[in-house]
């Protein structure tokens, strides 16, 4: 886990770090005309053979400056007077089929060209554009055609259609929008129950002598299709039955091109396949007949159920991965990850790890089983660390054996978990060991679980169970974590996001007697960078007798973020700015706890390898200065 540093010390790791990963931005911050000539395959080096100037109103100018064929020819070596004077003739039919994109048809175009012998080129050309005036749509028209046009389960996305469509009488026309409008309304009916969908008419009039333009587009929708079984094709190492079920495909339901692209996405991360490619397979199931397939076709509202196919490619049953990192806390790292996808006997999956770190070593391992019908799976893990636990280390072992279950928003498991911790250390409580029934319940309601700007997130865990030694006593445990992400205000027109509010609230609670001894493992910590910013990891415990930091029976802490996007070297969409405070506690007793305060600022930045957050924190009890780095979002 990502460690923090306080900036009085050297702060050289941490800014070989950022400075690593914004190296990987790449050509993402290459100045627009630099990717621009790299793009049309010019060559900037030379001197140019004429300079070009466009004299239009700003849109037509922007237009014309990237696309006007003349550009291409600027830098050609020993282009020659008569060449230029020819390239100058086809300009105007160039410019009068550019801007006709934005809906002008009757410009007046000049082209200029004079000699500047005392300047870096020898020839300069002006070309002077009056658009005149702009073609506005007189009329507007979406239809519905063929089979479905009228379909009642279809009656929402036919009026989403005709209520977003863009395109309006008493607007400007242009080539654009057209083709955005049409190829929106098409889109929007393959997402759900049409997946083919088309375009049956459609029809552009402009009259350039009135600059008036009459559009009608009539959509076909189809055959509304609903979802049959899940059939994996190229299965060979791995039962393709219990793998289709990690899928998660609304087997019935309609059509919804995003379910299957999240089918898709669940396979790939799965472990088991290199590749997926999800599709309706080609025989639908529900007719048996091509004869059959089409009178029901004909059917208004009689939907086909196809299943679908998943095409993969399967991973090795073997996966051994060789890591190298460093930590801003902890130093150099060296881990060994083996993935067998199919452990004989079992035919579960083990992921094991050995993880070798100074200040943090351990190895571990974990067995999950392939889903039931019912979607439930087994798991039985494992693993031995030694960990920080505020101003102790602890040596600490753990097993549990449970069942898990993952469905589209919901996260459900309950195992029973061994903990037992022995902390090091002069004044350190003594070792414990207990067995616990958990219980546990996750919700991810956000807009996107790996970049997300909206939704929420919230998880408890309640469990009850007994120490076992240095002596038998019950105990309960109860934990919970919320996230939520507001945008706020309007759309930033230059970056086109929302700036949002984060909002975090973690508690939790050990209910036993207080004369038990309960393994460090299941009490808390606090403090880092997920936590309170501002402090080190796991820093923020309860006390001991003689003011040492150790782990405590009750937790609570809370976080205010401002997130606002900001634009760095022209790019819009990959930056945000952050100013937070984050405050939390961590005791033996619920009625004397100390809260720690720590406030800041940031970057946010999408990178290619995920989100990587950069942030400076003033711990207000520990006057102190930190560094966080953290790349990924989790929840």
């Amino acid at each position: 886990m990502p460690q923090t540093l306080p900036l009085k010390k050297p702060a050289l790791r941490p800014a070989l770090l950022l400075g690593a990963a914004l190296l990987l931005s790449g050509c993402s911050l290459l100045s627009p005309k630099d990717k621009e000539a790299e793009a049309l395959g010019i060559d900037t080096s030379g001197p140019p053979a004429f300079t070009l100037e466009v004299d239009a109103p700003k849109q037509v100018r922007a237009l014309l400056e990237q696309h006007l064929e003349l550009k291409r020819f600027r830098h050609q070596p020993d282009l020659q007077r008569r060449e230029l004077t020819r390239l100058l003739g086809a300009t105007d039919a160039n410019v009068r089929e550019l801007i006709g994109t934005l809906g002008y048809f009757s410009p007046t175009v000049t082209v200029e060209l004079t000699d500047t012998p005392e300047e870096e080129a020898p020839r300069k050309v002006v070309v002077r554009v009056d658009p005149g005036p702009p073609t506005i749509i007189e009329k507007s028209e979406v239809r519905f055609a063929g089979i479905n046009a009228s379909d009642e389960l279809g009656t929402s996305q036919r009026l989403q259609i005709e209520e977003t469509w863009p395109l309006q009488a008493g607007e400007q026309f242009s080539q654009s929008a057209w083709s955005s409008a049409k190829s929106g309304g098409l889109k929007e009916l393959q997402k759900r129950r049409y997946p083919l969908a088309r375009i049956d008419t459609s029809l552009a009039d402009v009259d350039a002598d009135t600059n008036k333009a009459q559009v009608s587009v009539s959509y076909d929708p189809g055959p509304a299709y609903t979802f049959g079984p899940l059939q994996i094709d190229g299965a060979e190492r791995y039962d393709p039955v219990r793998t289709a079920r990690i899928a998660r495909l609304p087997e019935g339901q309609e059509y919804d091109l995003q379910s299957m692209l999240d089918a898709q996405q669940r396979l790939v991360s799965s472990g088991y396949y290199d590749s997926v490619f999800l599709s309706l397979a080609d025989s639908p199931q529900q007719a048996a007949t091509d004869a059959e397939r089409d009178e029901q076709r004909k059917n208004q509202g009689a939907a086909i159920t196809s299943p679908v196919i998943a095409k993969v490619r399967e991973a090795k049953l073997q996966k051994w991965v060789f890591g190298v990192g460093l930590s801003t806390d902890t130093g150099p790292r060296l881990s060994i990850d083996h993935t067998y996808n199919k452990v004989p006997g079992l035919n579960w999956r083990a992921v094991s790890k050995l993880q070798l770190d100074r200040k943090n070593p351990l190895i571990s391992t974990q067995l999950v089983g392939l889903p039931g019908e019912d979607l439930w799976r087994w798991f039985a893990s494992g693993k031995l660390e030694r960990a920080p636990a505020g101003d102790f280390y602890t040596n600490s072992a753990q097993m549990r054996f449970g069942r898990s279950k993952a469905e589209d928003r919901i996260e459900r498991n309950m195992y029973l978990q061994y903990d037992y911790a022995k902390t090091q250390g002069a004044g350190a409580p003594p070792g414990a060991s207990s067995l616990l029934a958990n219980y546990g319940w996750t919700a991810r309601y956000f807009d996107n679980n790996l970049l997300p700007t909206s939704g929420f997130g919230l998880a408890l865990e309640a469990g009850a169970g007994t120490t076992l030694t240095p002596q038998r006593s019950p105990f309960g445990r109860l934990t919970g974590r919320w996230l939520s992400l507001i945008p706020l205000g309007e759309r930033d027109e230059e970056t086109r996001r929302h700036s949002r509010l984060q909002l975090k609230a973690g508690i939790g609670a050990v209910m036993a007697k207080k004369d038990v001894d309960l393994p460090t493992t299941i009490m808390f910590l606090t403090g880092g960078d997920n936590t309170v910013r501002g402090y080190g990891y796991q820093s923020i415990g309860a006390r001991t007798e003689n003011d040492r930091v150790i782990a405590g029976r009750y937790l609570a802490m809370g976080s205010v973020e401002w997130q606002r996007p900001i634009t760095i070297k022209g790019n819009t969409q990959d930056f945000e700015h952050a100013v937070f405070i984050d405050a939390g506690t961590v005791g033996d007793d619920i009625n004397r706890l100390y809260t720690r305060v720590g406030f800041g600022t940031g970057i946010r930045w999408k990178s290619p390898v995920g989100p990587i957050q950069a942030d400076l924190a003033w711990g207000a009890q520990e006057q102190q200065l930190r560094l966080h780095l953290r790349l990924g979002f989790t929840f």
